[in-house]
């Protein structure tokens, strides 16, 4: 558990994090509706994650070892999320909707980036045009899409696929299934969810942390 703890210290944050993809891709503009519209899947993509209001899925976190780690994802739109990893591993990753937070528990530290500055940040700022940055992938299944989005401009924002199946059940008629996230040292991080439940009642309370830092006294 040591290794994995070591390897998902590195790779958590930029790995979930972009699961924030479906919360900045529901802040699309309307001039990105426009360009996604060229494209029929993508439109078809956008609509889908733009329909979730709330979610909670499960999901199981690889890295480019195999190693696996799995939690609970809780999403409420607008920007909020919280990735909570399975007993015994000490992290915490939250979004108030302005910044992503990764607590540590284990060493007591907290990391916190602007949405702007965070992996992907074209995905996670709802100002940015993340339409014009999609490529639709072909894939071999008419109820399943793809789609690979990467800023030109900014490679250190590494690069995320998303894959979604068709399902009545879901908001829009896709379901988002998992992504792939590769980031600007080519660290590739796959996290894939299950049992997704939406339109549940998530209080704002569960986007609040405990700081684990040492408090000073003056």
């Amino acid at each position: 558990m040591n290794t994995i703890l070591k390897s998902f210290r590195t790779l958590a944050f930029a790995g979930t994090a972009l699961a924030l993809s479906a919360t900045g891709l529901s802040a699309l503009s309307t001039p990105a509706l426009a360009q996604a519209a060229r494209s029929p899947q993508i439109d078809q993509a956008v609509g889908a994650l733009r329909a979730i209001g709330t979610m909670r899925a499960d999901f199981v976190q690889t890295d480019r070892g195999g190693q696996s780690i799995s939690g609970t994802m809780t999403l409420k739109r607008p920007g909020r999320i919280r990735f909570q990893y399975q007993k015994g591993v000490p992290f915490l990753i939250v979004s108030d909707g302005s910044a992503l937070t990764m607590i540590d528990y284990e060493v007591r530290q907290v990391q916190r980036w602007p949405i702007r500055n965070s992996p992907l940040g074209a995905l996670l700022d709802p100002n940015k045009d993340v339409a014009r940055f999609a490529t639709l992938n072909p894939t071999s299944h008419p109820d399943v899409l793809s789609v690979t989005v990467k800023d030109p401009k900014h490679p250190e924002y590494g690069t995320i696929t998303l894959v979604m199946t068709r399902n009545a059940g879901a908001p829009g008629g896709w379901q988002l299934d998992s992504w792939i996230a590769l980031d600007s040292q080519a660290k590739r991080t796959t996290v894939r969810l299950s049992n997704q439940q939406y339109g549940i009642a998530v209080p704002d309370s569960t986007f609040r942390w405990n700081d684990p830092r040492p408090q000073v006294r003056h």
